[in-house]
C-alpha cells in the first residue's frame, strides 16, 4: 500500500511541476534574471508550497507516526552551519546555471531531452561524492581482534 500511495504523490507532485511551468528551465532562469525580462511566476509557485505545507508539517509535528503507520521522521536540526550553507549555495549555483532542481529535472526526464539527462547524471555524480567524502570524514571503528 505505501509503494502505491508513494507512486500516486509523486504523479501528483509530477503533474504540479510541469503544468506551474517549473519544468521548463527557462522559466527558472527567468525568475533569477531580476536585472532582465524578469518572471515572478515562481515565487507564487514557492508561495503556494509554503503555504499548502504550512498546516500539515504543523500537525505532523505532534505525531509519532504517520498516517500509514511509519515513523514519523521531521528534520530535528536548526543550526546553520557551514554545511548547510556552502550546500545551499552549491544548490543554487547549480540551479541557477541549469534551471533545473531536482524534482523538475527527474520529472522533464521523460521529455527525452539531453539536458535533464546530463542533469541528473551530474547530480548523481554530486550525490556520490558527497557520500565518498562523508565515508572518509567519519571516524573508523576498529574491530576486536
Amino acid at each position: 500500500m505505501q509503494i502505491f500511495i508513494a507512486l500516486i504523490v509523486g504523479l501528483v507532485f509530477g503533474l504540479g511541476l510541469i503544468l506551474s511551468g517549473m519544468t521548463n528551465p527557462a522559466k527558472v532562469i527567468g525568475f533569477l534574471d531580476v536585472a532582465g525580462n524578469w518572471d515572478p511566476s515562481l515565487a507564487l509557485v514557492m508561495g503556494g508550497a509554503i503555504v499548502a505545507a504550512f498546516v500539515p508539517f504543523r500537525l505532523a509535528k505532534g505525531r509519532t507516526s504517520a498516517l500509514l503507520g511509519g515513523p514519523m521522521r521531521l528534520p530535528a536540526a536548526t543550526d546553520i552551519d557551514r554545511r548547510l550553507v556552502l550546500g545551499s549555495l552549491a544548490f543554487g549555483a547549480g540551479w541557477g546555471l541549469a534551471g533545473y532542481c531536482p524534482g523538475p529535472a527527474l520529472t522533464s526526464l521523460l521529455s527525452g531531452g539531453i539536458k535533464p539527462l546530463l542533469f541528473v547524471v551530474a547530480m548523481l555524480a554530486g550525490m556520490a561524492v558527497f557520500e565518498l567524502l562523508q565515508s572518509r570524514s567519519r571516524p573508523r571503528v576498529s574491530k576486536p581482534a
